[in-house]
This record gives C-alpha cells, sequence and structure tokens, in this order.
C-alpha cells in the first residue's frame, strides 16, 4: 500500500482501461459546459473523471480551471498544486495555479508560479502573460501604498483643527461625541468622567450649565430646565402638542409657527429655538472633544433619526452653525450604528464566503433611544453598506415608557390615597418622572423595583414588577414591531433572510423589547456586540475619518449608500400628492416629473414641495414653495414643466422647475422655508452663543478660585 499524502486521498496506482475511458467520457462533458460557461457542472463532471482516475493531471487542471471562474479560490490554488506535483514539467499547471492565487489577491505567489511555469517551460504564453498581469498589479499595488503613506503624512501634518472631524449623537436624552485617533474610533468621557452627557440646559441665578448639572436641579428649577428638544426641533408649534404636555417650561408659538422657548435669564424673559437649545448640547460635546485632544475643534459629522424630515435635518444642521461647528455630514443614526458594528466584525470575522470573498450580511439595526425609534435594513458587502429600507417613529422611546409608568403610578396613588398629588405641580411630575426611570432601569435587571420620591409631606414607595411595567408599556412595544414589519416589507425581504438583528440605544435593554424582537424572529439570537449607547457616536466618528481624508485600513475602503425616509413631491390639482422621490429610494439622487397646466393660458405655476406618505397633501408635510413665471401661454394641459428633485448626501433637497418651450426656470434650496434660520440669524445666534460661552468661561474661572480659596 502505498504511502498517504497529508491531507488528500493516496493515488491510485492500478487504474483500469475501464476507469479511463470513464474519466475520458466525463472529461469530455466538463469541456463542453466548461465551454458552455456552466462551471459548476463542469467541475461535477471532473470530479467524477478524477473519482474514477486520479492519476490524471489534467483533470485536476480542468476543475481548477472551473473553481477559480466561480471564486472558489482555495479549491482552486490545492487543484492546481496536485497538477503540479502529478506532473511537474507541465507548464499548464503552473499557470493554473497563478492564475488561482492571483484572484485571490496573493500577487508573490502567483509571481512564484508563473515564474515556475516559465522555467519548465519557457514558450508557455499563459505563464509569460500572467507574469506581466502580475507585475503590473504588484507596481500599481506600490504606487497606491506610497499615494496612501503619503496622504497619511499630510494628514498627519494637518493642524489639529482640521485633521480631526469628531462625531456626534445629539441624543434626545442623552449625546456622545467620539474622534478617529491612533486608527480606531475613541469616544471621549465629559468633565464629569461620563462617556454619555444629558441631553439638558438649564439656566440658574448661578448662570448656564449643561448636562448633568442641568438635570440634577431639574426638581428645583423646573420652569428653567429645557430637555427633549430634539423632539420639535424642525417641527411646527402646531405638530407639537403632545411634546408640550410633558414640558414643565413654557413653549410659544412664533413667526411661521415655528415653536419658541421661553425662559427667564438674568431676571429677564428670553426665546429661543430649538436650535439654540440643541446648540448648547453640541456646544458641550465640542468643548468635551477639546479637552481630550488638546486643540480646538470645527468639524464635525452630526447624526439624526432615520426618520427625521428634511427640516428636522436642516434645522439640526442650523444647530450646529451655531455651536460654531462646521458639519460636513449629517447621517443617519441606524447607519452609523451599521458602520460600528461593520467594523467590529470586520465583515469577514468568522470565516469568508466562497473564494476568500467577504461575506455578504443582511442586517437589521434596531434603534431605541430615548426619544426617537428607527429600524433600518442594510446590506454590507465588500465594505459597502448600502441601506435597503428604513422605518421608524420619531415620538417612540424610553420617555414614553417614563411617561406610561408614571401615569400609573399616579394613578395608583391616586386611587389608594385618595387625593392628586401630582396634576397641576411640575416640581412633583418631575419628582415621578425621575424616580420611574429609576425604577425603569433596575427593572431591566430585576423581576421587581420601587418607585421612591417625596412630594412635599407625602413619601412615594411604590412596589412595581416587571410584568406590571410590560403590560403598561406593551402597546408602545407593539409599536415597534410595526416598523420591523413595515421595513422588511419596503425592501420586499423575508425574516428569514436577515443575518443579524443589531440592537442600539439604551432602550434595547428593555428585556420585553428584546424578547418580542426575538419572538418575531422565531427565536433568533440578538446582536448586543456594539455598545448600544456608544455605536452611533462610534459610527459617525469613523464617518468623520473618512471625511478628513484619513487613510486607514479599516476606513479606506467603506462607502455608505444610504436612503430617504419619507416620500417627496409637489402638490396637484385638488390637493393630490403626487410623488416624485419615492421613499427608500437611494441618495445622493435626482428624479424628474412631468407637469402641466390646469387653466388655458396660464402663465405662472405655484410650486408646492411636502414630503409623506399620504395621498392627499393635507395629510403631508410642507417642506416650501416657490412660482415659476414665464410659462409658455397656450391650453390647459399643453405646456410641460420638468420638476426635479435634488437630495444630496445629507438627505437634503433642491427642486427646480423648467418650461420646456419657453425655458422659463425656478429654483429652491428650501433655505428659508418653513422655520428655517437664514444667514442672518445663524450669525446673530452665533454672537449670542458665543456672548454665553464667554459668561459660563467667566463664572467657571470665578467658581475655580474660589475653590482654591477654601470658600465654596
Amino acid at each position: 500500500m502505498p504511502p498517504k499524502r497529508k491531507g488528500k486521498k493516496p493515488i491510485k496506482s492500478d487504474v483500469t482501461p475501464e476507469a479511463r475511458k470513464e474519466a475520458a467520457g466525463h472529461k469530455d462533458l466538463g469541456n463542453k459546459d466548461f465551454v458552455a460557461g456552466n462551471y459548476d457542472d463542469a467541475a461535477k463532471h471532473f470530479s467524477a473523471a478524477i473519482e474514477a482516475d486520479p492519476t490524471d493531471h489534467i483533470f485536476y487542471s480542468n476543475r481548477s480551471a472551473c473553481y477559480a471562474s466561480v471564486g472558489k479560490l482555495s479549491a482552486a490554488v490545492s487543484d492546481a498544486e496536485r497538477c503540479i506535483e502529478l506532473k511537474p514539467e507541465w507548464g499548464k499547471g503552473y499557470s493554473r495555479l497563478g492564475t488561482a492565487l492571483f484572484k485571490r489577491n496573493d500577487l508573490d505567489g502567483a509571481q512564484k508560479a508563473f515564474a515556475g511555469g516559465l522555467a519548465v517551460d519557457p514558450n508557455n504564453v499563459q505563464c509569460d502573460d500572467g507574469l506581466a498581469e502580475v507585475k503590473a498589479a504588484k507596481a500599481k499595488r506600490e504606487k497606491l501604498a506610497a499615494d496612501r503613506a503619503a496622504a497619511d503624512l499630510e494628514h498627519m501634518s494637518m493642524d489639529p483643527t482640521d485633521r480631526y472631524v469628531i462625531g456626534i449623537d445629539l441624543g434626545t436624552t442623552y449625546s456622545c461625541v467620539s474622534v478617529w485617533k491612533d486608527g480606531e474610533a475613541q469616544v471621549l468621557a465629559n468633565s464629569e468622567g461620563d462617556r454619555t452627557t444629558p441631553s439638558w440646559v438649564a439656566f440658574t441665578d448661578d448662570g448656564r450649565v449643561v448636562g448633568d448639572a442641568a438635570k440634577r436641579q431639574a426638581a428645583q428649577n423646573t420652569k428653567r430646565t429645557l430637555f427633549n428638544v430634539k423632539r420639535i426641533i424642525g417641527r411646527q408649534f402646531s405638530e407639537c402638542g403632545e411634546e408640550l404636555k410633558l414640558f414643565p417650561f413654557t413653549v410659544k408659538e412664533g413667526d411661521g409657527g415655528k415653536p419658541l422657548i421661553e425662559v427667564e435669564v438674568d431676571e429677564e424673559m428670553k426665546t429661543f429655538t430649538p436650535e439654540q437649545i440643541s446648540a448648547m448640547v453640541l456646544e458641550k460635546m465640542k468643548k468635551t472633544a477639546e479637552v481630550a485632544l488638546g486643540c480646538p475643534i470645527k468639524k464635525a459629522v452630526i447624526t439624526v433619526p432615520a426618520y427625521f424630515n428634511d427640516a428636522q435635518r436642516r434645522q439640526t444642521k442650523d444647530a450646529g452653525a451655531i455651536a460654531g461647528l462646521d458639519v460636513l455630514r449629517i447621517i443617519n443614526e441606524p447607519t452609523a450604528a451599521a458602520l460600528a458594528y461593520g467594523l467590529d466584525k470586520n465583515n469577514t470575522e468568522g470565516g469568508e464566503g466562497e473564494g476568500g470573498k467577504p461575506k455578504e450580511q443582511t442586517i437589521l439595526v434596531f434603534d431605541l433611544g430615548g426619544g426617537t425609534f428607527d429600524v433600518s435594513l442594510l446590506k454590507i458587502e465588500d465594505g459597502v453598506f448600502t441601506v435597503l429600507a428604513t422605518a421608524g417613529d420619531t415620538h417612540l422611546g424610553g420617555e414614553d415608557f417614563d411617561s406610561a409608568l408614571a401615569e400609573d403610578v399616579a394613578a395608583q396613588h391616586k386611587k389608594k390615597a385618595g387625593a392628586d398629588i401630582f396634576t397641576g405641580d411640575d416640581k412633583a411630575q418631575r419628582k415621578l418622572r425621575t424616580a420611574c426611570e429609576r425604577a425603569k432601569r433596575m427593572l431591566s435587571s430585576s423581576t421587581g423595583a420601587t418607585v421612591e420620591c417625596f412630594v412635599g409631606e407625602h413619601e412615594i414607595a411604590m412596589p412595581y414588577t416587571r410584568a406590571r411595567f410590560e403590560k403598561v408599556c406593551e402597546p408602545l412595544f407593539q409599536r415597534c414591531v410595526d416598523s420591523v414589519k413595515r421595513v422588511l416589507a419596503d425592501a420586499s425581504i423575508k425574516k428569514e433572510a436577515v443575518d443579524e438583528i443589531v440592537l442600539v440605544g439604551g432602550s434595547t435593554r428593555v428585556p420585553r423589547v428584546q424578547q418580542i424582537l426575538s419572538d418575531f424572529f422565531d427565536g433568533k439570537s440578538l446582536c448586543k456586540s456594539v455598545h448600544p449607547d456608544e455605536a452611533v457616536a462610534f459610527g459617525a466618528a469613523v464617518q468623520g475619518a473618512i471625511l478628513s481624508g484619513a487613510r486607514d485600513a479599516a476606513t479606506s475602503n467603506l462607502l455608505l449608500v444610504d436612503v430617504i425616509p419619507l416620500s417627496l413631491g409637489v402638490e396637484c390639482e385638488g390637493k393630490q400628492f403626487a410623488k416624485v422621490v419615492p421613499r427608500n429610494t437611494p441618495v445622493p439622487c435626482k428624479k424628474k416629473s412631468e407637469f402641466t397646466t390646469v387653466y388655458d393660458y396660464q402663465d405662472e405655476i405655484d410650486v408646492r414641495i411636502f414630503e409623506g406618505e399620504r395621498s392627499n397633501c393635507d395629510g403631508n408635510h410642507l417642506l416650501g414653495e416657490f412660482q415659476i413665471t414665464g410659462v409658455e401661454r397656450a391650453k390647459k394641459g399643453e405646456p410641460k414643466i420638468d420638476v426635479q428633485f435634488e437630495v444630496n448626501t445629507n438627505g437634503l433637497l433642491t427642486v427646480t422647475a423648467r418650461d420646456r418651450e419657453t425655458g422659463a426656470n425656478a429654483e429652491v434650496k428650501l433655505q428659508h422655508d418653513r422655520g428655517r434660520l437664514s444667514p442672518e440669524e445663524i450669525q446673530r445666534m452665533c454672537a449670542e452663543a458665543e456672548a454665553m460661552r464667554a459668561e459660563d468661561e467667566r463664572a467657571e474661572r470665578e467658581f475655580e478660585a474660589a475653590m482654591e480659596r477654601g470658600e465654596m
């Protein structure tokens, strides 16, 4: 019995004439399939030939060619090596090996294989051409490496102010800042040592405070402590009814229906836009980064819920400008979280697909935060993150769980004590909500908790079970599932095709949320590899690194392809909504539709732009409007007006209209519509923010001096 070769079957030395004839028949069939491009079928025939006669090197050579054609590169290499073992002097075997190694991107190995082939067969054309191709590829790779090294050197030599682009997760309840540094995204701790900061702003007798300091004193200063402002940014006052019921501070209607926050500052009533308050939180995050990095920071990527509309995105960008930031990109929170997941897994962890190719994955990002909920379906392949569909609810999150719990506790206490001690008392309600938030967090790790707070002379110490909490909040939990169903339907993907369900956002810690999600996916385990509170900021920092020009093995090949969350279109006769850009269209994009006149000899058209999914414009959100004049004077229906919608990488919209006959055109970038701040207003607010910043710094210096003197 001949010795075995490691990892291979022993070669038969006694192949019968019948077996050789059978093998030749399989070879002929394999060659026909190979010529026809049926590589998998051809490989089966060559495998049958090898089974009948394992001594013929040509069968291995041919099967290697089949495997290389379908990307099964490891198998192709193995067969080519067996071919060379059987026939070392045959040049074609080396060309097969070189081709497989070249496709596997092993240029050194391919070069050695082709050179080996020419050594035994100097006239082998395939080896000669292959060697030339390898040398060209290596030269290209070396040039790319040199270019990247030069770019890295240039990037590192840049002023840190330009080099660092911070990523900010501007959350409803908590915010987080991260930056790409030393080859990785680093979440930065604030002055209190925490990696997340409450999105709270308070005006006190001693000055303005932001973050933990603002939240701690909320119960004693309810009218001047501002929170959950993200829920009203970019919206009309008339759309904010539910939020205003929960705000202890004053929000009134301003010009154009914009909500304005009224608060006492230095014994004087002042009004602030939601952008200004958000800017104060962003400024806190900016300062956190500046302290950590030891240099001024000017550039940022800011995340928003995927379901934010155009106005909400634009006003978030305005908030960044007021905070002194050049906002390079607005990206969706679940997309940012997917970046964090993709880097964590490196998209090839745990093995590759056939032929060493990165495995394609379909992932669902379930992002349930304090005030908003998003669910996005993405495909990740070879560093390309493609959003297939997105859905969500900008009025669903942990704050709503707190509200439901607080209402139930208040009702139980009223029933037990016979008195309502919460209605109409802002301080009592604030204490109750804080106690309920604390109990909710405890119920994520235990089956029982106690809602404890003092309201005047009343002490509340109410035992509360996880089961009751889940019953009270079940309608809210089911709304999450509704969005998951919708995103799968929009993408036309069955739930069985989802490879990973990635949990993001602090509210995904609620056990019932995890249970209903796992149940919906038939018991599939949930991915918790990314930090729920930090993943979004982490992903924003990755995007910031890409935009800053940082050349890193982890970031250089990444590409985001996002989608618009809501359909865009114009109002037609009878207030009908004509979609121009359907929801879940990839961005950036341009879409054009043809419209016409509704009256004879009409020479101007009013274009009203909406977003939403209702067939009637009254149910959708007005983004802006403009007028095109100089339209062709003709019978109704004859003029042809092209209306083009263009959405950029930030998801921001430009609309143009043009008459084909007269050339008359008009354009609107929606910069001054529906509550958007003008450049002059932003400049004024920047000056106000700078003055407040200077006052904050003065108060901080006085506090530190008093501490040194032992007066505090």
